[in-house]
């Protein structure tokens, strides 16, 4: 099996994943809260507060603490002459070969709370499919994007 690619996204990406994870865990805890007012309406259980107390902290845990860190481990790219790898998963680590001769182009993207952390992401499409490269730092981004497009010219043009 081949060594994993070089290259990982920002470190601020896992603030940004981070910072989702806060923003649905907020999410988690506004329905526990429905689920506290049904309990007090409906006089059922106590229980049921501490239930919705554990499983807003899981939740939290997992989604702000856990989980982002375990994807900013495994997101790996590289891009070579001839190919681009891609390495991410959180469970399942998946591994992606893309050839240059099937990129059609490459965008970048980057919403308000990436550009608050002056980072982008990279769209590669293909006929058949887009791939993403997530949170890199939006200098690299571009020069990565240039990089791609001159590449895949180039393997059109050996073709």
């Amino acid at each position: 099996m081949r060594k994993q690619p070089m290259n990982r996204i920002s470190e601020k990406g896992l603030r940004v994943w981070r910072l989702y994870g806060i923003m649905q865990t907020i999410l988690v805890l506004l329905l526990a809260a429905g689920a506290g007012v049904l309990t007090y309406i409906f006089e059922w259980s106590w229980g049921i507060y501490a239930i919705a107390a554990g499983v807003v902290l899981i939740y939290a845990y997992l989604f702000i603490v856990l989980f982002p860190k375990i994807r900013w481990l495994r997101w790996r790219y590289e891009v070579r002459e001839s190919e681009i790898e891609l390495q991410h998963g959180l469970f399942i680590v998946k591994r992606t070969l893309i050839p240059m001769v099937r990129v059609q182009h490459v965008d970048t993207s980057q919403g308000p709370i990436l550009r608050k952390y002056n980072l982008a992401g990279i769209t590669i499409s293909t006929a058949a499919t887009n791939h993403t490269i997530p949170a890199l730092v939006m200098e690299e981004a571009d020069e990565l994007r240039s990089r791609i497009s001159v590449l895949a010219r180039v393997a059109e043009d050996d073709v």
